[in-house]
């Protein structure tokens, strides 16, 4: 425990402000200065002769709180490190591999924040890696190397308690390090909230477990989390001669072109996920006859394959087997398959020999098609299509950006938004709330029903 009998007490000092008094009890543990105050006298007086007491009577102090052992809760009992510990091994079972990474790259800063004293016979950036690589894996905690063990050994020993979230201070230290970047630099703002959310998480977990006694976070809006948009920037957007040339150049490829140019089409035509599209069981890709008048087709989605890393998998594969984003388990979404994507999918399954029960898109060696091929192709395609200026602009500068460009064409085709949000996997809201910047082409249309509606009459013209 981080106890200390190492006291001494100072005057109370009073601040006389203008509307108020302040009354401040001052003490000293282990030379660290320790303040509390309080609004009347009497108050502080009454907290200052309980520390006194407690030191005569030979009582620890605590040196995350700086209060006598016998005014902690339970949280004085077990340190932060060995609670996240915890809290990890508790949820590992019922989380997805994303989720089990999102919560140990959270709890990294924050137990590094909640550390007696900085690390100094380590690199930081060892240190961030021991604790989110092994220490908040469950799999791997066991396995780490024995230089990983080391740093592990000297967190654990140096970690405060649970009860130093019970100082404001502390609670703002550990905010702005699950903020900071190694290098200084602040983080996104999403990363900053996701980071939030997993602590509320955590918190509820420990007032559960009777370890903390309240949630330590800042209710309400936080200031200090920059504003997030979800609305995608319109500057990504791809036109139809920019998309056409850079699927074009991706199927000119010597190796895999006419492969990775299905998955890019069929992100193109029927924006799907690209963790649905790598997913895709050819017996879910339903199409005409060939010699069909109608050659619309459809497209089964209801599973999705995310890539998360095999160190977060139960099974030890890099991607992991889930349901639709946001649905219920075993749903399934059908997404129309227009004749030009039905013409490239019927041509690359009898290329590649697929039946049902087959991936429809597949490694060079079978399996899953690796983001990393996906990611680096679509990364060359820009860079020899499009000119310099458009290259270091948002233009299709993720991949995810083709199904923004399919979802804002269908928008602006005028197809219903229920119908587009069914077809995307998406709400009516979210849809509406991610695209309303980027629907344009109808405006001439709305003026002229608005005007339809007629005017009210002249004042001039009718008071005659």
């Amino acid at each position: 425990m981080d106890t200390t009998y190492d006291v001494k007490f100072w005057k109370t000092s009073v601040y006389e402000g203008r509307k108020k008094t302040t009354y401040t009890v001052r003490w000293e543990l282990e030379g660290k200065e320790w303040r509390k105050p309080f609004g009347t006298v009497a108050l502080a007086d009454s907290f200052r002769a309980g520390l006194v007491s407690a030191a005569r009577k030979g009582e620890a102090f605590s040196i995350s709180t700086g209060l006598p052992v016998s005014h902690l809760s339970r949280a004085a009992g077990v340190t932060w490190y060995d609670f996240a510990i915890q809290f990890v091994d508790q949820i590992w079972e019922r989380t997805s591999g994303n989720n089990r990474k999102t919560v140990a790259k959270a709890l990294t800063p924050v137990t590094i924040a909640l550390l007696r004293s900085q690390p100094t016979a380590f690199k930081g950036v060892d240190v961030r890696r021991a604790l989110r690589e092994y220490a908040f894996n469950t799999l791997r905690r066991d396995q780490a190397p024995a230089e990983v063990a080391v740093i592990l050994r000297w967190v654990q020993r140096n970690s405060l308690a649970m009860a130093a979230w019970e100082d404001e201070n502390t609670v703002e230290t550990a905010l702005r390090a699950a903020g900071t970047k190694l290098d200084g630099t602040p983080v996104a703002a999403s990363s900053a909230r996701r980071t939030k959310r997993v602590l509320n998480v955590l918190f509820e977990y420990a007032i559960k477990k009777k370890v903390l006694k309240e949630n330590p976070l800042p209710k309400g809006k936080d200031a200090t989390v920059a504003k997030t948009s979800s609305a995608v920037d319109k500057r990504s957007l791809l036109n139809k001669e920019q998309a056409s040339k850079l699927l074009g150049w991706v199927y000119a490829r010597p190796r895999g072109g006419q492969r990775l140019h299905t998955f890019f089409a069929t992100m193109y035509y029927a924006a799907a996920r690209p963790e649905e599209v790598v997913a895709i069981d050819v017996g879910d890709v339903r199409l005409p006859d060939a010699d069909a008048d109608d050659q619309w087709g459809e497209l089964l989605l209801h599973t999705a394959h995310p890539e998360v890393g095999k160190q977060w998998t139960n099974t030890g594969e890099v991607r992991e087997e889930r349901g639709l984003k946001g649905r219920a388990a075993d749903d399934t979404r059908t997404v129309p398959c227009r004749p030009g994507l039905t013409r490239i999918l019927r041509a690359h399954i009898e290329k590649e020999g697929l039946k049902p029960g087959d991936l429809l898109m597949q490694g060079e060696k079978g399996g899953d098609l690796a983001g990393s091929v996906i990611r680096r192709a679509w990364r060359r395609a820009r860079k020899e299509v499009l000119t310099a200026y458009e290259f270091g602009t948002p233009l299709g500068r993720r991949v995810y950006d083709l199904r923004h460009t399919c979802l804002t064409n269908w928008l602006n085709a005028g197809v219903p938004a229920a119908t587009v949000a069914e077809w995307a996997g998406n709400s009516v809201p979210v849809l509406l709330a991610t695209y309303a910047r980027c629907i344009d082409g109808q405006l001439d249309d709305l003026k002229h029903r608005i005007e339809e509606a007629g005017e009210l009459p002249d004042p001039a013209v009718s008071g005659a």
